[in-house]
């Protein structure tokens, strides 16, 4: 089943201040708009995302999420309304079977509550899903005094995203009077069955600027560490491969790819960090596909796996073991490439290089070892809040 996610983020946000839109401010190291689109192509069931943009905004845009795999971003329109319906368009040529539709200023939505909207629609008898917090506030109606009271049994706190059979929200949207706020009331308009699904506090929307500081602390994450270790053997050749760059030696390293000691133990580590297997997992020595390949690309996946899972990675560091060749004419280099590949600033990398004082097979110069260190920041799984979850899915 096809499952595709749009992101709407045309809008300007100058009510969060800032002075770009609140969707590229950053927040616990990333932009806004990134948080919302790794919650939402890390999870498993959603196997496309697109994002509708400002056409203003595009060098913003790829800045932020430029490196992620998602569609080519959609032009928005003026409102909401017209930025959504853009993005469906966008989708007719090749349609999903249900697309999710969210406010890029929802940025923290946790995967249960994704969960709810597809086992919603799992059910034939609903043509939609929208999470929802019941409003447990008492509520006034007035203009400067109180003059009555609101019952709010039967009252919610809508939030995003909202999910939908998409041949369905296509055909209410083309038909919609403007004005409407979110997905929910266009599809309500049109007839359509929609299921209330556990919201949850952290999918709150971003809108003035003490909300970022809310964000902010509503970001939890754990701290992750691993190390990784390899050894390659010299053999025949005129150059070898070390954290990205080559280096000329008098002979080469004998490997499967590149036999890149230092990015092979470097992606050891950032796999150790989200419990991924190691290396040969990923690219076993046995497929054909990896002879001679360069390691930049397994170094780069490890990494995509780590943001994928929401995280950011904080530091990594590489120790090459070998008598010769000298590594310090080219430290500087490798930091670089290291960098590029993982997409980090340069200060966020480093790489060493030790002898053994002429013993064991490095020592004796029989091949090359390198040993390496990562740390990351995952985001912690929240579970809904006590009082949040709704027993069951309820039709409106």
């Amino acid at each position: 089943m096809k499952i595709h996610a749009l992101i709407v983020a045309a809008g300007k946000g100058i009510r969060a201040g800032g002075g770009l839109p609140k969707q590229y401010r950053v927040v616990a190291g990333a932009p806004l708009l990134r948080h919302a689109v790794l919650g939402l192509i890390g999870h498993p069931g959603i196997t496309g995302a697109t994002v509708i943009i400002n056409p203003g905004d595009r060098a913003m845009y790829d800045d932020a999420v430029g490196d992620l795999a998602l569609s080519p971003p959609v032009a928005g329109g003026a409102t909401r309304q017209l930025s959504a319906l853009a993005g469906l368009e966008s989708l007719a040529g090749d349609p999903p079977d249900i697309v999710l539709v969210h406010d890029a200023a929802r940025a923290f939505v946790p995967a249960p509550v994704i969960d709810a909207l597809l086992a919603a629609l799992a059910d034939a008898g609903n043509d939609g899903a929208c999470p929802a917090l019941p409003v447990t506030d008492s509520l006034r109606r007035g203009t400067g005094h109180f003059d009555g009271a609101v019952d709010r049994d039967g009252l919610w706190r809508v939030q995003t995203p909202q999910a939908f059979r998409y041949p369905a929200l296509l055909a209410a949207h083309r038909a919609a009077a403007p004005g409407a706020t979110d997905e929910a009331a266009i599809a309500m308009a049109s007839g359509m069955k929609i299921a209330i699904t556990p919201g949850n506090e952290r999918a709150f929307k971003v809108t003035e600027p003490q909300d970022f500081a809310k964000a902010e602390a509503m970001t939890l994450y754990s701290s992750r560490a691993a190390s990784g270790f390899d050894v390659h053997r010299f053999g025949p050749g005129d150059h070898v491969w070390l954290c990205g760059v080559q280096v000329p030696h008098d002979h080469g390293l004998v490997g499967h790819s590149d036999a890149d000691a230092g990015l092979h133990a470097l992606t050891d580590a950032l796999l150790g960090t989200i419990a991924a297997g190691d290396i040969g997992d990923h690219f076993p020595p046995s497929d054909n596909r990896w002879k001679g390949a360069a390691s930049d690309q397994f170094l780069a996946h490890a990494a995509g796996l780590v943001r994928a899972r929401g995280g950011i990675i904080d530091h990594v560091d590489v120790t090459l073991i070998c008598e010769r060749p000298k590594i310090g004419p080219h430290r500087a280099a490798m930091q670089a490439r290291m960098a590029a590949i993982l997409a980090i600033d340069i200060s966020r990398d480093s790489v060493k290089a030790t002898p053994t004082e002429a013993l064991g097979f490095t020592g004796r110069q029989e091949g090359i070892a390198a040993q390496a260190m990562a740390s990351v920041r995952l985001p912690e799984g929240v579970c809904l809040p006590e009082g949040v979850c709704l027993p069951e899915t309820v039709d409106v």
